[in-house]
């Protein structure tokens, strides 16, 4: 085969906020119970911002892990891609803010939303810049503040979802061209806007304030189990893989329910799933960067193991990137 240019994972880093919410202190104000939250959703804690503490202020740290993993400085790095449906302000974007506070005064600095599939869709538009030579070190960051989203009085949503932020860092690599390399091995994106009101927020520029999270959740709970595995499945066949070939499935962390039944479909034992929603509730772009950095610092992921990650999220926007670490 030809050789060809991969995006190859360099670095990866993570950040959480300090407090830690068990789900515990949703009794004293809603009608919900620990045990209703661990069945429904598998999830015992999540991570919350404190006050003044911004999205940025995560990404920012999460950024900084990902550059020392990968013995890199800021000026090394062409371009910052961050995820994020909480920006810090409508505008300037989250990214520049971080490229500003890592002290990078060259390339370029962008978000990109797409909720909880964000993290995949950055990754495809990191490597997209890579492959394309636009780019040669691309730093790739998930970075969420839901909190200040949530309506505190919906218990069917604002349990579900805590802060956090997971950065990676991809650098362009020649490779030989077969399913064996190294980084990115393949891309699936999708979106269908005619299931835009099932997960959405019902605020923003037109409405005049913020708005709150609302979730039609056994709707999103059938697309989502559905949709994620074809995904996986296409984004394996373009790679010229199965998923006999998988080390690890790293999905989106929104709920323990959906991980499990995708993980069905797709044949893989609960044992190659990275697992972190107990921990970190559905941080949405932040969730799959988390995921490998905490799979990388467990001693789960390792060079050379293939991965897949999935997620979907509002709008409806999905996808699977697959990858070997």
């Amino acid at each position: 085969m030809t050789k060809q240019i991969r995006a190859i994972v360099k670095g990866v880093g993570h950040c959480l906020p300090e407090r830690v919410v068990e789900n515990a202190e949703f009794e004293k104000t809603l009608d919900t119970s620990d045990e209703w939250i661990r069945t429904r959703s598998g999830i015992e804690r999540r991570h919350f911002a404190s006050e003044g503490e911004k999205t940025s202020d995560l990404a920012l740290a999460a950024a900084r892990a990902a550059l020392a993993d990968a013995g890199l400085d800021a000026a090394d790095l062409d371009a910052i891609i961050l995820a994020t449906t909480t920006p810090d302000l409508t505008f300037p974007s989250t990214a520049t803010t971080v490229q500003a506070g890592l002290g990078m005064t060259a390339g370029f600095a962008f978000d990109i939303q797409a909720v909880c599939a964000g993290f995949v869709y950055a990754l495809s538009n990191a490597n997209a810049l890579i492959l394309s030579g636009m780019a040669k070190r691309v730093l790739v960051i998930g970075a969420e503040t839901f909190s200040r989203i949530l309506d505190w009085e919906d218990r069917g949503t604002c349990v579900l979802f805590g802060d956090g932020a997971g950065a990676l860092l991809l650098e362009a690599a020649e490779a030989e061209g077969t399913p064996d390399d190294r980084g990115i091995l393949s891309v699936d994106l999708h979106s269908d806007g005619r299931h835009r009101d099932i997960l959405y927020v019902d605020g923003g520029v037109a409405t005049g304030d913020t708005g709150h999270v609302r979730m039609q959740g056994r709707e999103v709970f059938r697309h989502a189990v559905e949709k994620l595995s074809d995904t996986a499945h296409t984004a394996l066949d373009r790679a010229g893989l199965s998923g006999a070939d998988v080390d690890w499935l790293v999905p989106h962390q929104a709920n323990l329910r959906i991980i499990k039944a995708t993980a069905q479909r797709l044949d893989l034992p609960m044992e190659r799933v990275v697992v972190t929603v107990q921990d970190h509730g559905n941080t949405s772009a932040a969730s799959i960067p988390l995921a490998l950095s905490v799979g990388k610092a467990r001693g789960q992921i390792k060079p050379g193991d293939l991965l897949v990650t999935e997620a979907i999220g509002g709008g409806l926007a999905w996808g699977a990137v697959v990858l070997r670490w």
